[in-house]
């Protein structure tokens, strides 16, 4: 196997959807927002992310039951495997902000524990999934023929190293984050190094590199609902080569097409962030996103429960993320020392927990 080296060309629509990137990102970045109502429309993109790229997959959860599931942990019969695909999406969403908040190289590390978190269904910790040690064959779900014959499994390993090198040195180069976001996308998907999961795991290792390259526009964007819009688009412009076998043109295909549809979706993606952080900037409320930025996935939905009560307890915290009584009560101390709440009742069986100041105008 030789280097990783992508066949594309920058078009006129794509050098246009750029432009057009940058100029809605550098508008977003300087709009005020309130940190209230920005968790608020982040939540809501998380939702809907949520909510679009597990149905591409076939989930048959409407978006208003994909918060219910998310937020209440709510039941609905018959949907059971549903609401696993709909928790572990989530999950992983959270899983893809923590990685960017600590601002380390793409690694293959994050990939598995990203589809580690997509399988498992929202149910406590997970271990990285290794690769397949397979072959694993994608056929049309109606005729049954095969629609794509990805590289064998001794060849995956090889694959994968060579693109996560690849995009960590084209970030150094400058390579536009984008177009290494794009192209990484696409790339997963070719190698397809699951025998599941592959599609979301691809969508949030293209959400994780725009974070990480700064495109992040305060996690209020969903590509995932520019793919779900019109899947046969999303398919069609995936689908490169002269054959369905990975080893028979796909591994050499010029992805210009797949740039070009990419990149207008990450444009319009964009800027209807833009239109409407800007309405929400209007109101004049004032922006306290760089303290929100400072705190982690939990601690943001925690301020959920701040926001109804000034005092919370381990109980609020366990039911909240669904985890145990210790798990809550550790997390709890933890928030206490790093300065994110602070004890109102030190009595051991009922002590209660208050907001600090710092983080009070977040609620407010």
């Amino acid at each position: 196997m030789h280097g990783f080296r992508p066949k594309y060309a920058i078009t006129p629509q794509v050098a246009s959807a750029l432009m057009r990137i940058e100029a809605a990102k550098e508008a977003v970045s300087h709009l005020p927002i309130n940190a209230a109502v920005l968790a608020s429309l982040r939540e809501t993109a998380r939702l809907y992310s949520t909510h679009y790229s597990t149905m591409i997959e076939g989930n048959r959860l409407t978006q208003e039951q994909v918060s219910h599931v998310v937020e209440k942990r709510r039941h609905f019969p018959g949907r059971e495997r549903d609401e696993r695909e709909v928790l572990g999406y989530y999950a992983a969403m959270e899983k893809v902000e923590q990685f960017a908040a600590a601002k380390e190289p793409l690694s293959e590390y994050q990939i598995k524990l990203l589809h580690a978190l997509v399988m498992a269904g929202g149910s406590g910790r997970v271990k990285p999934t290794p690769f397949r040690d397979g072959q694993n064959v994608i056929r049309d779900s109606r005729s049954r023929q095969i629609v794509y014959l990805p590289p064998e499994s001794k060849d995956v390993a090889g694959l994968m190293k060579q693109m996560i090198a690849w995009i960590n040195i084209s970030a150094k180069q400058g390579l536009p984050c984008p177009l290494r976001a794009g192209i990484a996308h696409y790339q997963f998907a070719t190698i397809h190094p699951y025998y599941d999961g592959n599609g979301r795991t691809a969508r949030l290792l293209t959400t994780l590199i725009l974070h990480l390259g700064g495109y992040d526009l305060k996690g209020l964007y969903s590509l995932e609902e520019y793919y779900a819009r019109n899947l046969a688009a999303y398919y069609s412009a995936l689908n490169v080569g002269p054959s369905h076998n990975y080893y028979g043109g796909r591994a050499e295909g010029d992805i210009t097409g797949w740039i070009n549809y990419f990149c207008r979706g990450v444009a319009e993606s964009f800027e209807n962030v833009r239109k409407h952080a800007q309405s929400e900037a209007d109101t004049g409320a004032a922006d306290d996103s760089s303290l929100l930025r400072g705190l982690d996935p939990r601690q943001r939905k925690a301020l959920e429960l701040f926001r109804e009560t000034d005092a919370i307890t381990s109980r609020n915290v366990e039911h909240l993320f669904s985890i145990s009584q210790r798990a809550a009560r550790n997390l709890l101390a933890d928030w206490v020392a790093r300065g994110f709440i602070t004890v109102l009742d030190a009595a051991r069986k009922s002590r209660k927990y208050g907001l600090a100041n710092d983080f009070k105008t977040l609620v407010s």
